[in-house]
């Protein structure tokens, strides 16, 4: 059934999409559906690759998030700076990656929760030492990638050794709890600005959120984070509340990203995802929200 849901909302949404390109045209409203409908289309592809690896189990989902951390953390410590890193750093960090995933499938908490921050250190640390060009900026940055690409979000697909499902299964359901209504809030933020966005919430930082689309794709998205309900342990009065934390702490999330971006002179973190950037400008949502809401489930919101 929630399946079925997702493709009923892609089937809408490329609907919406293709009525808005028929009936519209030319001038900034035109480029604006062009942008929509190119999202659409990565949505459907994105939508795909998590499907499929929910499928194929907890291995499955480990590693597409590991390839994920793998490309947002190049992309931070290379997008917009005139210098990379050395090898001997980046490869150190590519190693935290893995050893952050392998601790996540195996289910070991203590290890993907302490370990990254302590290995990461030592191994940057001793990369340093052996020579690594750039000394302590490159390491910091590297630092702060690790925790925004790898740390924060490794905390999404950790949540399904939470909740164990029928005969001690996997149980997904909060995760995809977690990917609907962070992303959904996105797009929802996306469109109520462009339809009515008047006043820029941070001008500086990032011209294209404005207060009106905020407000509105945050209030939408807590909405249908009580529509999710039913999948969760939550009442829908719960399920609205966690949803509204979660989406704003995305938004947060990615104000702060935009931030950096905007220090660093681009607008995208990259491009291989049509109409959304980078694989980072995707999970920029996910790195404050993500560890949240596995410590409010730890704390005994699941029950």
């Amino acid at each position: 059934m929630l399946v079925v849901g997702i493709v009923g909302v892609l089937v809408v949404a490329w609907l919406i999409g293709q009525l808005l390109r028929l009936f519209v045209a030319g001038g900034a409203s035109s480029s604006v559906i062009d942008n929509l409908n190119r999202r659409i289309r990565a949505w459907w592809v994105l939508a795909g690759l998590v499907g499929l690896a929910v499928y194929a189990g907890r291995g499955g989902v480990c590693l597409l998030f590991a390839v994920a951390s793998l490309a947002a953390l190049h992309e931070f410590m290379t997008a917009g700076l005139p210098d990379r890193p050395s090898r001997r750093l980046l490869l150190g960090g590519y190693l935290v990656v893995a050893l952050q995933y392998l601790f996540v499938w195996t289910a070991s908490a203590a290890a993907f929760i302490f370990a990254l921050p302590l290995v990461g250190a030592l191994s940057l640390l001793a990369a340093w030492a052996i020579g690594g060009r750039g000394g302590p900026p490159s390491g910091h940055g590297l630092r702060a990638g690790l925790l925004i690409s790898v740390y924060g979000i490794s905390y999404a697909p950790a949540l399904v050794t939470l909740l164990p499902g029928r005969d001690g299964a996997d149980d997904w359901r909060l995760l995809i709890f977690l990917l609907v209504v962070v992303q959904a809030s996105d797009v929802l933020q996306y469109l109520w600005g462009k339809l009515a966005g008047r006043h820029p919430i941070a001008p500086r930082v990032s011209p294209s959120k404005t207060v009106e689309g905020s407000v509105g794709g945050l209030l939408c998205a807590s909405a249908l984070g009580a529509l999710l309900a039913p999948i969760t342990p939550f009442s829908r009065e719960q399920a609205a509340l966690i949803a509204l934390l979660l989406v704003v702490l995305g938004f947060a999330g990615g104000l702060a990203l935009s931030a950096v971006k905007r220090q660093r002179g681009i607008k995208d973190w990259g491009r291989l995802i049509p109409g959304h950037g980078g694989v980072l400008d995707r999970l920029d949502s996910l790195y404050l929200s993500a560890p949240v809401f596995y410590y409010l489930l730890r704390g005994g919101w699941a029950g």
